[in-house]
Order: structure tokens, then C-alpha cells, then sequence
């Protein structure tokens, strides 16, 4: 494999680009499931893109790389993207994991609320009723 062909050095940096994106945008679900589809798509292609660039390599590259059965556009296209694609959904686990916590925690002190606020109205009915019996 000659890396140094200008296709895959600018193969290389998309990848590069992409990761930097899922990792900074890690906070912008918006975007990030709109990166997540478009790579995704990508991944569902890579099919017609070997068969593509089978038929034209001559044009972009110096040697021959794409087989009948996309071996070498898997490891150079669809990994590194599937990767991303896993680093975003591990994320969103996360995050979601994350949510999670803080709502149990928002209920259960609203819980531990009404619960001393309960008692607290028991206790004032109870020194109520303990003061008329007096």
C-alpha cells in the first residue's frame, strides 16, 4: 500500500476530521445524530463506492486495491467510520446513563421533601391535639 497516494493521505484526514468531530461535538446531540447518519449512509455504500472506484482506480490511484469483495475499502473506509459511529452511540449511553442519575436523584430528594414535610404536619397536628387535651 503506498500511503503516500494523495487519495488515501486525503482518506486518511477525513477520518482524522470525523473523529475530531465526534469527539468535540460530544455535547451537541443534534448534530452528532446528523453526523451519525451521514457516516452510517457512507458505511451502507461502500458497496457501490468499491465498485466505482474498482472500474476508475486508474484515475486517483497507482495501484489496483479494490477486490470483488471490498476487503481493503472495509479497512480503510468502513472501520474507521463504524469506529465513530460507536464512539457516538457509547456516548449517548452515557449521557443517557448520566440523565438517568440526576432524575433519580431530583425524585428522590423530592421524595425525602414530601416526606419531611408529611412528618412535619403530623407533628404539628400531634402537639395540636396534644395542647387541647390539656
Amino acid at each position: 500500500i503506498e500511503w503516500h497516494d494523495p487519495w488515501l493521505v486525503g482518506l486518511i484526514l477525513f477520518h482524522i476530521i470525523i473523529t475530531l468531530m465526534t469527539l468535540l461535538t460530544r455535547n451537541h446531540s443534534n448534530f452528532q445524530v446528523l453526523l451519525f447518519f451521514v457516516l452510517f449512509l457512507k458505511m451502507i455504500d461502500t458497496k457501490s463506492i468499491n465498485e466505482i472506484a474498482a472500474t476508475n482506480w486508474n484515475f486517483f490511484s497507482r495501484q489496483q486495491y479494490f477486490d470483488s469483495k471490498g476487503m481493503f475499502i472495509s479497512l480503510v473506509f468502513s472501520v474507521p467510520i463504524l469506529l465513530n459511529c460507536m464512539i457516538m452511540v457509547a456516548n449517548w449511553l452515557w449521557q443517557s446513563s448520566q440523565l438517568m442519575t440526576k432524575l433519580k436523584r431530583a425524585q428522590l430528594r423530592q421524595q425525602a421533601e414530601s416526606l419531611r414535610k408529611q412528618q412535619e404536619q403530623q407533628h404539628r397536628t400531634s402537639l395540636l391535639n396534644h395542647s387541647k387535651t390539656d
